[in-house]
């Protein structure tokens, strides 16, 4: 990046009004700024700022300049970090899944609707297999439990899941309705 001559002298006058009022600059800061952590943050930034806007050359009053200056930067740099909470709230708030609601899957089926499916997971599968599924998704057991429930083990729950979900596949592929 290259640097003109109207930055480069920007960037003099900074480091000597830094360099004459540093203490005034740096109380200020960390006594406005409300959070330690943000005290060298903002210095840094206010000195980025002289660089970019310059006090005017006719200026009589630098200590008032700098104070409403070091001001107006704080302000900027609060409703910045404001606007990015927001940002990050909003997404959250958008993202958020609450395990307490209903899924919108859930939410279109109603208590019939479960009735009509489980019946019909128990008149196309065979027994062990309608048992399987519906001890897996209904009663939202894991296999281990299903397989102890049954009184198998693990791998044989497993293939009765297995073949009961594949059945219902292909059954619920030729058929629309319930």
């Amino acid at each position: 990046m290259r640097v003109n001559n109207y930055q480069m002298q920007n960037a003099e006058i900074a480091s000597e009004i830094f360099i004459k009022h540093w203490d005034f600059i740096y109380s200020i800061i960390r006594f406005k700024a409300g959070n330690e952590c943000l005290v060298d943050d903002l210095f840094q930034n206010f000195f980025l700022s002289l660089v970019q806007n310059p006090p005017p050359s006719d200026l009589k009053n630098i200590k008032g300049y700098l104070y409403r200056a070091i001001m107006n930067d704080i302000i900027d740099n609060a409703r910045h970090v404001e606007r990015y909470h927001n940002l990050i709230e909003g997404y959250a708030e958008h993202s958020r899944y609450n395990k307490n609601e209903a899924s919108p899957c859930e939410q279109l089926l109603n208590s019939e609707d479960i009735k009509k499916i489980v019946d019909y997971i128990e008149k196309k599968l065979e027994y062990n297999e309608a048992r399987a599924v519906n001890l897996r998704f209904k009663d939202d057991m894991k296999i281990k439990d299903v397989a102890e429930r049954m009184g198998v083990n693990g791998a044989t729950a497993w293939r009765y899941i297995s073949k009961g979900l594949d059945d219902l596949r292909r059954f619920l592929g030729r058929s629309q309705v319930l």
